[in-house]
């Protein structure tokens, strides 16, 4: 049986955790995403590459962009 849904009111949506754990929203609103093979199989990387994956990166592309804010609505701005 279908739910009841109260008048004037809208639907709560969930949030995509692994999408929330990856991305962040920058004070400005700039959408920035971690780089992967950060966590194993690094000793033989040099120690600059190491140092380079600690940065985030923007995120490129309007639909991608799009795609993020539909998996997690509720990303807010970070300090």
């Amino acid at each position: 049986m279908p739910r009841k849904v109260k008048p004037g009111k809208k639907f709560k949506l969930k949030t995509h955790k692994a999408t929330a754990k990856r991305f962040r929203l920058t004070g400005s609103g700039t959408l920035v995403r971690t780089k992967g093979g950060k966590s194993h199989l690094r000793r033989r990387t040099s120690k600059r590459t190491k140092a380079l994956f600690t940065e985030m990166i923007p995120v490129q592309g309007k639909k991608i962009i799009q795609r993020i804010h539909r998996l997690a609505p509720y990303l807010e701005k970070t300090d």
